[in-house]
């Protein structure tokens, strides 16, 4: 679940905390996060052995990193972060924001995956990069990836799953709208259809992402100080021929 980002969000979460369990499974998160962990010790210049990731959410993607790695990770949901801890009782959670948070210790690998979009200006997005370099070990691997992507957005675009446990049944439905493609934001739209024991309750939010050419984060990562090499990357969620950019971003020795 992505991180949120205003009081509206925040009350949500808290109202439907008891659901997350059930809306976004960790077992989901499991491919993703085994890929993720490979390519970065595939392609970091120094054994890796602790990590910083920035924006965690509800810590399900670091249910699957702690296994690889000595885990830091930061959120500027207070909500989140309790869900997180919970979860994942290992790990050293911070509240913070991945733009300004600036902590005392340099991590072998630097994560930040999908709560970036919520970077919503390029400076920023420029900003998070610094974030990530100050934190990072020379020879480590910054990794992200680019879910949108100026021109190529898909307007109205929309997905949904649904999962039950018990008398419980949640459909998530995911829908995509940019009103002025020519700015750097775009909305996303959530709805939930909980029906406990049938009786169906609609629960909505909208959240406010930032979208960029690719060439702004390519860019902006070259400028801070990375070396970036792009790789794709897919899913068995995905649909035929659908992938990320994949950006592996390492700080020079």
């Amino acid at each position: 679940m992505k991180t949120s980002s205003g009081k509206d969000e925040r009350r949500l979460y808290s109202d439907l905390a008891w659901a997350w369990p059930i809306i976004s499974p960790v077992e989901d998160y499991k491919e993703e996060t085994e890929l993720f962990s490979k390519l970065i010790k595939e392609h970091s210049k120094i054994e890796v052995k602790t990590s910083l990731h920035l924006g965690c959410g509800g810590g399900h993607n670091d249910y699957t990193f702690k296994k690889h790695f000595k885990v830091t990770s930061v959120d500027i949901s207070e909500d989140m972060l309790r869900l997180a801890k919970k979860l994942n009782p290992e790990v050293n959670y911070q509240y913070g924001d991945m733009r300004i948070i600036r902590l005392e210790e340099k991590f072998d690998t630097v994560i930040a995956l999908d709560s970036i979009n919520y970077i919503k200006t390029e400076e920023d997005l420029q900003r998070t990069f610094i974030t990530a370099y100050e934190h990072l070990k020379q020879g480590g691997v910054f990794l992200t990836f680019v879910e949108q992507i100026a021109g190529q957005f898909k307007q109205n675009n929309t997905t949904h799953s649904t999962h039950s446990q018990g008398d419980v049944e949640i459909t998530f439905i995911e829908s995509y709208y940019d009103p002025d493609p020519a700015d750097t934001s775009y909305e996303t739209t959530f709805i939930y259809l909980v029906r406990v024991g049938g009786k169906l309750e609609v629960h909505s939010d909208c959240h406010l992402c930032g979208i960029f050419k690719l060439e702004t984060w390519l860019g902006f990562l070259k400028a801070t100080g990375f070396e970036v090499k792009q790789v794709k990357f897919t899913h068995s969620t995905f649909t035929e021929g659908e992938s990320y950019p994949m950006l592996i971003c390492i700080k020079p020795l």
